[in-house]
């Protein structure tokens, strides 16, 4: 089964799986929380070697994003999240074996949201932490994907519109942990092994402002 396909399934789970955490302290508040968002990336890189045998330091270009929230409410001010998000960014390089590589970068992550209400009521901040996992995949197929242990921090601001819906305006900041001096997304043919990116660091960054409707019930 495609990460994908087991991200769609987590999130549609999420509500029953979550549930057995809600305490009876939460009878008067909302039960679950239901927010798609936009959004835009930026950030991360690789050292890649090159078809010379050189090495180059590479970027990945910014780009749209996109992805959905499901909450469960602890009380009126907090509640347990799961998160995807996904990405299509372009390899920005010179070297001819990453000429037209396209990376689609999903994050699949757990955990909280607490906000800290304000005597101006047009505006709400907030502030998320979570883990989960990082999927990488080229748009090549015959290149493997790869998947790492990842967490992320966020904060913003809900903008109440009525009772059930408020805009959520946020930053949110991506750390993916990497085996230092390790290869990624490698194929094998008859002339042997081939990888697309050998990585010198161990973490791989990346941040993301959203713009989220989110629909309380």
């Amino acid at each position: 089964m495609k990460f994908t396909q087991r991200a769609l399934l987590w999130l549609l789970a999420a509500p029953v799986l979550l549930g057995a955490a809600l305490p009876a302290s939460a009878a008067d508040a909302p039960r679950f929380e239901l927010t798609p968002f936009v959004g835009g990336r930026a950030g991360g890189g690789f050292d890649v070697e090159t078809a010379e045998g050189s090495e180059s330091s590479v970027d990945l270009g910014s780009g749209a994003s996109f992805g959905l929230e499901l909450g469960m409410y602890r009380d009126r001010q907090s509640y347990y999240q799961l998160m995807y998000s996904t990405q299509n960014a372009d390899i920005d390089s010179r070297d001819p074996l990453l000429d037209g590589i396209e990376l689609r970068i999903d994050y699949l992550q757990f955990g909280g949201t607490a906000f800290f209400p304000q005597e101006n009521e047009h505006y709400v901040p907030y502030l998320s932490l979570t883990l989960g996992a990082t999927f990488m995949q080229p748009d090549d197929d015959e290149y493997d994907s790869e998947t790492k242990f990842s967490g992320s921090i966020g904060g913003g601001f809900r903008i109440p519109l009525n009772e059930n819906f408020g805009l959520n305006l946020g930053v949110r900041g991506y750390v993916t942990l990497l085996d230092s001096d390790t290869r990624l997304f490698c194929k094998s043919d008859a002339d042997g092994a081939e990888c697309l990116v050998q990585s010198s660091g161990s973490t791989f960054f990346q941040a993301e402002a959203q713009l989220g409707l989110a629909f309380r019930f």
